[in-house]
């Protein structure tokens, strides 16, 4: 997961920003496909609004970049390229349209998950580093992945599941 040329919490948090960069890309990349293959309706509309969101993520980063000095750059985050295949690969064997839904909306949970972790560890290291600014862009952040999440857990539980 790391490079060699990690040695300071600074180095470890540049290749933080960076792979969660290259993940919310990943994501504007994957959220079409998944709108695209979503039947239920309050699934489908949650998706395009993270979309929104995810974009919003980017340029969020993309400030943090600039805060620190840094030109915006993803680093190979093998993390989410196995979520997101994961999605994929078992989106591709399903048929039955309800169990599809169920199965999408639970990847969409493990991605968002996985941006939760970030954006808890990158709140925490902006603090220990005196990046004040940059921890609330990324409070920001963690507070409407959590909130997604909230709302693909509802769809879940009210709709999805029990249709499968």
């Amino acid at each position: 997961m790391f490079s060699k040329d990690i040695e300071t919490l600074e180095d470890l948090y540049l290749h933080m920003v960076q792979d969660i960069y290259y993940a919310e890309r990943q994501i504007e990349k994957s959220l079409p496909d998944m709108i695209e293959k979503a039947r239920n309706p309050d699934l489908k509309k949650g998706f395009e609004g993270h979309l929104e969101e995810t974009h919003g993520h980017v340029e969020r980063l993309e400030e943090v970049f600039r805060r620190i000095g840094e030109e915006p750059k993803g680093t190979t985050c093998p993390a989410i390229d196995g979520i997101i295949k994961e999605a994929n690969d078992v989106a591709g064997d399903i048929a039955d349209q309800n169990v599809l839904d169920a199965a999408l909306a639970a990847a969409a949970q493990a991605v968002e998950y996985y941006e939760m972790t970030r954006f808890g560890t990158l709140i925490a290291w902006s603090e220990e580093l005196g990046r004040s600014e940059c921890a609330g862009i990324f409070k920001k952040t963690l507070e409407e992945e959590k909130a997604a999440d909230e709302k693909l857990t509802n769809v879940a539980e009210m709709r999805l599941n029990q249709a499968a």
